[in-house]
């Protein structure tokens, strides 16, 4: 039977002449899982109204494949921009779930606007919600309903997602388990009956093994997003995932994988291995079970989990460290993190687990008590050997995998081959980093295979927020320490001889070639670019401290100390309940200049 137009919330307020008008020249029809309802570039050709199921919204991603925008629930329009436009469609939309839809073609919606202007203005709502969504964190481009999939008959997953829904039930949300069984007692499950689900919960556990079933399948189908969940001491059997089951969330690699720790297990795959036999995005370690990374977790489902974006900006840069001071004291954890160039190097000492002390010991250890770039050669590809840099990067982070890392990280480097930036998520920490920071004329480039040459991410992302976006759904702090005027003209009138500098600044101190360098690489990277893209953004005052001032740790860490306090007694959003959206209160700096 054809659904009526009277059955969706949108259209509630509408006059019911207009509505039985419009229920004979629309259309219902039912769009499986995964199947496209909308291509990007097509023209518009009618608006939709979701009336069960789920749909998602993709636009092309910078580096390939597409970058997730949002999901369309029940009772929304689709495609309504483009039509009000007339204008092609900026974004593909696909059926997450098997879905119910009716469409009104463009004159039936041009009578209904004209016939019910006040649904222009629901409209208009509606379309700035989501176009204000695309350069923040989104609720709406959040998953709902989980397929949580044991790898291995030996795991206890009922015990892991009543253990996530008792830390999210901590955090004010509601999460519902569902099993084979209530499939069984409900005779099979519907659309609809997800649609009633959603409404009540916050989020939706479906839990089963890999097997050959029937609700093993309806796991892949119906799921926004999968988990799963593998034993860090077994090998993943291939293949995982069955090729000839559609699955919208596989498709379009909306897929973790929670590596599970036992004590002192020993690891028979390698962090990368599972993440490729699960053709994952991302990997979570839990070591426990309620714990640490099961809080983690549960902020990751309820939406507040936070990340954390760290500029480069060489020796500006220490003020990342009073940064993380104090935000671990107004007690916001961080759970995801990354940056470039310096800013990549403090990250990843947070990454590693160090606590505030371990940081400042080891950042002065590397860097304030003698010179890493302190062996100068005569240059040819570089004004320094980099051996020092190597060295150091070995000693504090030795052999460790990005992958095995407690938080998730990412650096971001430039290569200058494919003239694009490169973001390391996987592979040896020190390598990453010191592709990170190696500014051209500076450090010699890291080669990467027969193709790829590896300079500092500063030179194309000195402020990777957008970086993080595509992989981290929560709120994001961003903390920029560049600045515009990085160089003063006054070190290279009448400059002295190689000799004399040394004779008046010593081998420990860089000369201006360094400053010139930095500041020829990183020209045409905007001062402003991703601060409004951070939910919340600090940026330290340090005028008069340049790039090359190493030696000036306590006052530059003090400075981001300071200015990350002021941020954070600033209405910030970030501990807000699941259910309202971070981009209701106002977050600074960041919110107003989005607003302009």
């Amino acid at each position: 039977m054809k659904p009526s137009l009277t059955e969706i919330p949108f259209l509630k307020d509408c006059p019911p002449d207009v509505l039985a008008a419009m229920d004979a020249v629309s259309e219902w029809f039912s769009l499986p899982a995964g199947w496209p309802l909308i291509h990007a570039g097509e023209p518009p050709d009618g608006v939709y109204f979701l009336v069960s199921g789920s749909l998602a919204v993709f636009r092309a991603g910078d580096a390939g494949g597409e970058r997730l925008l949002g999901y369309v629930r029940p009772g929304e329009p689709v495609g309504e921009m483009a039509m009000i436009a007339r204008e092609p469609h900026s974004s593909s939309v696909f059926a997450i779930r098997d879905s119910e839809l009716l469409k009104l073609s463009p004159s039936a919606f041009d009578l209904l606007v004209h016939a019910h202007p006040a649904m222009m203005e629901a409209m208009a709502r509606i379309m700035l919600t989501r176009s204000r969504a695309l350069g923040r964190s989104n609720p709406r481009a959040d998953p709902k309903v989980y397929a949580f999939i044991a790898t291995s008959p030996t795991i206890d997953l009922k015990l892991r997602a009543r253990t996530l829904q008792a830390a999210l039930k901590r955090l004010g949300a509601r999460a519902v388990i569902v099993t084979e069984e209530d499939e069984i007692t409900t005779e099979g499950l519907n659309s609809a009956w997800f649609d009633a689900l959603e409404q009540d919960n916050d989020a939706v556990f479906m839990v089963s093994p890999i097997a050959d079933t029937r609700w093993f399948r309806t796991c892949l189908r119906q799921a926004d997003r999968i988990w799963f969940f593998a034993r860090a001491d077994a090998r993943p059997s291939l293949p995982l995932l069955p090729q000839e089951e559609p699955s919208p969330a596989r498709r379009f690699k909306l897929i973790d994988v929670i590596l599970l720790h036992h004590g002192m297990d020993r690891q028979a795959a390698t962090t990368s291995e599972w993440r490729a036999a699960c053709e994952a995005m991302r990997l979570f370690h839990w070591r426990g079970v309620d714990d640490a990374d099961a809080a983690r977790l549960a902020r990751i489902i309820a939406r507040r989990s936070i990340g954390l974006v760290l500029s480069g900006g060489g020796a500006r840069a220490y003020a990342h460290i009073g940064v993380v001071r104090a935000l671990r004291e107004a007690g916001l954890p961080v759970d995801v993190i990354g940056g470039t160039s310096m800013g990549g190097i403090v990250a990843a000492c947070v990454a590693m687990g160090w606590n505030d002390n371990e940081i400042e010991f080891r950042i002065r250890k590397a860097f304030v008590e003698s010179n890493p770039l302190g062996d100068y050669v005569l240059p040819v590809v570089g004004l320094v050997r980099g051996r020092r840099v190597e060295d150091r990067l070995k000693e504090h982070f030795g052999e460790t995998l990005i992958e095995d890392l407690g938080i998730p990280f990412f650096a971001v480097s430039t290569d200058l081959v494919a003239g694009d930036i490169r973001v390391h998520r996987g592979g040896l920490l020190r390598r990453a980093l010191r592709a990170s920071i190696s500014l051209p004329g500076i450090l010699p480039p890291v080669v990467e295979g027969d193709h790829g040459l590896l300079v500092d991410g500063a030179v194309l992302r000195n402020f990777p927020v957008d970086v993080l976006k595509d992989f981290h759904r929560g709120p994001i702090i961003g903390v920029d320490v560049a600045r515009k005027d990085t160089i003063d003209p006054a070190d290279f009138r009448d400059p002295p001889g190689f000799l004399g500098w040394v004779a008046a600044h010593g081998l420990q101190s860089a000369p201006p070639i360094a400053s010139l360098l930095m500041r020829a690489a990183t020209l045409a990277v905007d001062p402003w670019e991703g601060r409004s893209g951070a939910d919340l953004l600090i940026a330290p005052e340090m005028a008069d401290l340049d790039m090359r001032d190493w030696k000036r740790f306590d006052e530059t860490v003090a400075a981001g100390y300071e200015a990350a306090v002021a941020a954070l007694q600033r209405p910030h959003g970030l501990f807000q309940s699941p259910a309202q959206s971070a981009l209701e209160v106002p977050l600074g700096p960041a919110s107003l200049e989005a607003a302009e």
